[in-house]
């Protein structure tokens, strides 16, 4: 009687389908399965850029098939591309192309110094920039230059060589993790890591060692990681260059790390999530004890940048400011990157990346034993280093001590509270959250805030633009201790300008800023900047 059935099954389903086309027939599978791929990528960019978003993607990439709407649009760019540089920051005329027939000699250095004057005058109006206070000729910035200069030709790649600074490195690495919770009996393992040219490289490396060690550990092959929308572009150039996928993920009204949202976005090939302490645009301390119990759950990779606050937040503790877990005291915290240039009042050039163990480290390192040069291993991305960098940030630190960077972490906290005070006390301006640190970033409802960075400009002042919201913010720094009533009395002025006389001021950024914020097509803008930034490098 089953059989029967199966019988008059089969009958009836050739006899449906014999009415097709073989071809058809052999087609509907591929045909189906690629409409289903295609609603499942449609879905995914849903899910990570938002309805409207998409949606306004997928118009703009219809109306670019539409004739001479590409070339139009190409025309249009290529103005904005125009005003940007024209706006002075592009001056590659004049420029030498060629060697000198004969060389300058010694007379380099009277060339170099006129060059050097035309840069701008950054003493206490940079957001920061240059950290270290007071005259470049003398006190610390002398000792750190003498220091470089001592040390301008070594390379600790070659280690039996030059010992001096691979020792120096040792002990810069090891003194920075005794700052970040590797003396805590909760820190566990054996903090180590390496120095590295900057906060990006560093957060680089830590990311690439992530990867490769989850993929040791369980197998992920899709790596994937989940940052805040505050979180540094560098991670963005990471997921580019190691090719993970990246979730930016909203923050809370407080704008902070949200935890709970961070939570959706993890599944089996999730490598790691990421806190700042604090976050560049806002100088605010995401909450790194739920996020480090959300990776030791979930048993990923977190990563805390802490590239700001490294050689701040340590001290403001022990001077009594109210600072939150930040550190490889808090469970979960897998690498740390900070920079010795910014707070640790290094030289350009230095920062640190620390890992909880050696197991992670190993991941950062790459070993070639087939070349025919011999074998070679490098810890980081480059491979000879300027020993001297190194040395000027040992100086630095050994030179500073603990007392050293506790009063310069006062002044900084003070001119900080100060600038944010009288910030909050001009009633058309808001201060964005609660700022944890030396980072100020202010907006308003009442006027085009960029315009008002425009007149700051005039004034002298250069200041970080900053979006979504729309704001600009100052990066306190030692510089701007001596500074900081003067900067709030600037701000006033050049807010009841602009209130007054609103409107782009002729050269300023305003308008680009305004344009970016308009144009819909993230494309688009980012067509934009790569064409103005290939024109002036």
């Amino acid at each position: 009687m089953e059989f029967d059935s199966l019988t008059r099954l089969r009958a009836s389903a050739n006899s449906f389908l014999a009415q097709y086309e073989p071809l058809a027939l052999l087609l509907a599978p591929l045909l189906s399965l690629l409409v289903a791929r295609g609603f499942q990528s449609f879905f995914a960019v849903i899910h990570e850029h938002g309805l409207k978003a998409t949606l306004v993607g997928f118009f703009m990439s219809l109306v670019k098939l539409l004739p001479g709407v590409k070339r139009y649009i190409d025309s249009e760019k290529q103005k904005v591309v125009e005003k940007m540089q024209a706006s002075g920051k592009s001056k590659r005329d004049g420029w030498r192309t060629d060697l000198p027939k004969n060389g300058l000699g010694d007379g380099v250095i009277e060339k170099m110094r006129d060059e050097k004057e035309k840069d701008v005058n950054w003493q206490g109006k940079c957001s920061g920039t240059v950290y270290i206070g007071g005259n470049e000729n003398e006190g610390h910035f002398s000792l750190i230059n003498q220091a470089c200069s001592m040390f301008a030709h070594t390379n600790p790649l070659h280690m039996d060589v030059f010992p001096s600074v691979v020792r120096f490195e040792a002990e810069v690495v090891a003194m920075t993790a005794a700052l970040l919770g590797s003396k805590e009996k909760s820190s566990g393992g054996q903090i180590c890591g390496n120095m590295t040219s900057g906060g990006t490289e560093s957060i680089l490396l830590a990311v690439k060692s992530s990867r490769d060690y989850m993929k040791a550990k369980k197998g992920i092959t899709k790596p994937e990681m989940i940052i805040p929308v505050s979180a540094h572009s560098a991670y963005d150039k990471a997921a580019e260059y190691f090719k993970i996928k990246l979730w930016r993920v909203p923050v809370d009204k407080e704008f902070r790390a949200d935890s709970k949202a961070i939570k959706k976005y993890i599944n089996k090939n999730t490598i790691m999530i990421v806190g700042s302490a604090p976050g560049f645009p806002h100088g605010i301390i995401d909450p790194i004890e739920e996020l480090g119990e959300l990776a030791s759950s979930y048993k990923i990779c977190l990563h805390v940048d802490l590239c700001l606050g490294g050689f701040v937040l340590p001290f403001a503790r022990k001077l009594g400011y109210p600072v939150p877990p930040f550190d490889f005291t808090v469970q979960g915290v897998t690498s740390i990157s900070v920079d010795v240039h910014k707070y640790g009042l290094a030289p350009k050039g230095t920062s640190v990346v620390l890992y909880r163990n050696h197991d992670i480290r190993k991941h950062q390192f790459v070993a070639v034993t087939e070349w025919t040069g011999g074998l070679y291993i490098s810890p980081t991305i480059a491979g000879s280093r300027p020993g001297g960098l190194i040395a000027g940030a040992w100086a630095a630190m050994m030179s500073l001590g603990l007392e050293g960077y506790l009063e310069n972490t006062k002044q900084i906290m003070e001119a900080s509270k100060r600038i944010q005070k009288g910030i909050q006390e001009i009633p058309e301006l808001f201060v964005i959250g609660r700022p944890d640190m030396s980072i100020i970033a202010f907006g308003s409802d009442v006027v085009d805030i960029f315009e008002v960075n425009d007149v700051l400009s005039s004034k002298g002042w250069h200041l970080n633009a900053l979006q979504r919201p729309n704001s600009i913010h100052i990066c306190v720094t030692l510089q701007h201790a001596s500074v900081a009533q003067e900067f709030v009395k600037d701000v006033k002025d050049a807010f009841q300008t602009v209130k007054q006389n609103p409107g782009p001021m002729s050269g300023g950024l305003a308008p680009i800023y305004g344009a970016a914020g308009r144009i819909p097509d993230r494309v688009m803008v980012k067509d934009l900047l790569i064409d103005y930034m290939d024109g002036t490098c």
